[in-house]
């Protein structure tokens, strides 16, 4: 079973920390279960222009052959003016409609305000579910002030919380499997 964790930031690093801190959780819960991350900071993924991927730099095609490889996803943004960011956005834009059917596909958030928490509900969950993914019923959302100076995740809760996504999407995947 192959897990890939996606932060969706191109700055900073408290998403993929969060994310980071997900695929350590399914690690420790499943022996079994390889885990990646993909930092999209780390890569040149190209606008969307509706050509084949084949026409896309070689960073667009390996984003998304990643992705498309995977067993479980799990999506982190931080939130931008009440929005998941332009960058994730435009990843996603590079699928198809039926591309994550039988896929559990999570989300994880992280924002500087409390007002926020509500975004992967209306924004994230749509997409995630129109590209055909199962999403769990579980998410994290992390508001700032839960990080150190060091962007480590200080909050027993939300380490709790972490481990039960990791927890509930491996479950999940294999119930998918069995049907």
């Amino acid at each position: 079973m192959k897990l890939v964790g996606i932060s969706g930031s191109l700055v900073g690093t408290k998403t993929s920390k969060a994310v980071h801190d997900v695929l350590t959780a399914a690690r420790k819960y499943s022996a079994d279960i390889q885990v990646e991350l993909i930092d999209l900071k780390e890569y040149d993924v190209e606008f969307v222009r509706g050509t084949p991927l084949t026409y896309y730099n070689h960073d667009t095609v390996n984003v998304v052959n990643k992705i498309a490889a995977a067993d479980i996803l799990l999506f982190g943004t931080p939130i931008y003016q009440a929005s998941i960011t332009g960058a994730l956005k435009n990843v996603l834009d590079h699928f198809p409609v039926d591309a994550f059917k039988g896929k559990v596909t999570g989300m994880i958030t992280t924002a500087g305000t409390d007002k926020h928490f509500l975004v992967p509900e209306y924004q994230l969950r749509p997409i995630l579910t129109y590209l055909k993914g199962t999403v769990p019923t579980g998410n994290v959302f992390i508001q700032n002030d839960q990080f150190d100076d060091d962007n480590e995740i200080i909050n027993t809760n939300v380490k709790m919380r972490i481990e039960k996504l990791a927890e509930e999407m491996i479950n999940l995947k294999r119930k998918l499997d069995r049907e």
